[in-house]
């Protein structure tokens, strides 16, 4: 586990202020400028050109993907004190 994260029953970031159209989330129960992980994983893979599955026992480095992330704007949500 990460220690400069908070962890969720739904893994999800805030989406990139660079990204139009969001100012509603496209899901049912995030707030607003939330997406859910596998929805942003999706968006990454088209913006890193990763044209591999990650299925099984085939998986990414997840330092690699979550620099990625951060590198375009997407951000870990914060839980109030």
């Amino acid at each position: 586990m990460r220690k400069d994260c908070f962890y969720h029953s739904t893994l999800a970031m805030f989406t990139p202020k660079s990204l139009t159209n969001m100012q509603y989330s496209c899901e049912n129960w995030p707030s607003r400028r939330v997406m859910s992980a596998w929805r942003i994983a999706g968006i990454l893979h088209a913006l890193e050109g990763w044209n591999v599955h990650e299925c099984g026992d085939k998986m990414f480095n997840i330092e690699d993907i979550w620099r990625a992330s951060l590198r375009h704007g997407f951000r870990p949500l914060s839980i109030p004190a």
